[in-house]
């Protein structure tokens, strides 16, 4: 059986971690747009240079771009067993784009996992994380981090903050993503799908809850 889920939450809610959670429980890969937009554009696909064109700009890729690089996505043989979604759908019309493609696998969004924190907290821990420059290992000045300030423990490369890792940044994209996001979040709780999940507690006790959602 296939399963598709797509993994929902603003910025700082802590999808990458518990992604990768789900990723080994389901045997299924965690597909990020982000991810792959980067991959195709770092390996020249045919793809990949349509979206450099758009993101060079500061432009949105349009969705049917995304949507091709998602097909093919699929059809790596570790999607096998389906996959978790992470950054798309983050529309109602993207939503009906992608449930067409899954059909066309045999498969439909099986869950949504709606992992939610406050906004207070989020801007807590994205405000205060830090990128490594070599290979892109993520500090936190609170929860992780490095041995020594400023120096990345695993390369030795220095630890720099990304501008959209900034408060004030930080509180522009999560007002974004709620503005955006909330018809998505209606659109998939009408049809029965949505799990929400309370991310204003430990990484523990998120996945517990992760968890008890694969069995709704």
């Amino acid at each position: 059986m296939l399963t598709y889920i797509v993994l929902l939450g603003p910025p700082g809610a802590g999808k990458g971690t518990q992604s990768k959670v789900l990723a080994s429980e389901l045997d299924v890969p965690h597909i990020s747009s982000g991810d792959i937009f980067r991959d195709n554009i770092k390996n020249g696909t045919p793809l990949g240079k349509l979206a450099e064109a758009y993101i060079s700009k500061g432009e949105l890729v349009p969705d049917d771009l995304t949507i091709a690089m998602l097909r093919e996505r699929f059809l790596q043989p570790d999607c096998k067993n389906g996959a978790i979604l992470d950054g798309f759908p983050r529309t109602p019309v993207q939503a009906d784009e992608l449930e067409v493609l899954l059909n066309s696998f045999g498969g439909h969004v099986n869950l949504v996992l709606f992992i939610t924190s406050p906004v207070n907290i989020l801007i807590e821990r994205l405000a205060g994380r830090w990128t490594c420059r070599a290979q892109g290992h993520i500090y936190h000045e609170c929860f992780n981090p490095p041995k020594e300030r400023g120096i990345c423990d695993i390369d030795g490369s220095a630890l720099f903050q990304r501008d959209d890792d900034k408060a004030e940044t930080v509180l522009n994209r999560i007002e974004i993503y709620q503005t955006q996001t909330a018809p998505l979040i209606q659109y998939y709780d009408e049809r029965g799908v949505l799990v929400r999940i309370d991310g204003d507690t430990s990484i523990k006790k998120v996945t517990e809850q992760l968890m008890s959602g694969l069995k709704c």
